[in-house]
């Protein structure tokens, strides 16, 4: 599936302003990437890309990333060990279920957007938005097609 077939230009669009709203919500940063037929698959890929898009470098330890492999059709969300550290142990079901439940329809920009604006509301509670806070990583979407 190209990128262009699983998220218009004008969705891509939402999926970003989803990602600035939901930042204005906490300190932490949120990527979606979008890769077609990785050779690794599924979470061992998606925490490679994570390094790979230096999301281990926020100041605190605070970056999530959204992975689709288009193709094989994996998702994963990998969050930082300053997230991970202090949510419980189910904390990112509830996001992927609901992400996992709108791509299942086909709704890959809505499912995304959802799943952004609860790692917003949720991470508010564990990193909140600071006057101060400055936009540590890209809010695009990064491709590998």
């Amino acid at each position: 599936m190209t990128p262009e077939e699983f998220l218009s230009p004008i969705e891509e669009k939402q999926i970003v302003q989803a990602i600035k709203k939901a930042e204005k919500n906490t300190s932490g940063e949120i990527r979606v990437h979008l890769e077609k037929n990785a050779e690794k698959i599924g979470q061992e890929r998606a925490l490679e890309v994570f390094f790979e898009l230096g999301m281990q470098h926020t100041a605190q330890k605070n970056g999530v990333l959204f992975y689709v492999d288009t193709d094989n059709k994996i998702f994963s969300i990998i969050g930082d060990e300053g997230i991970n550290n202090v949510v419980p142990n189910d904390f990112w079901e509830s996001i992927k279920e609901k992400v996992i439940r709108q791509f299942k329809t086909r709704n890959y920009a809505k499912g995304l957007v959802e799943g952004i604006e609860e790692v917003g509301m949720k991470l508010k509670k564990y990193f909140p938005y600071q006057s101060d806070d400055i936009n540590e990583l890209s809010d695009e979407i990064s491709k590998n097609y």
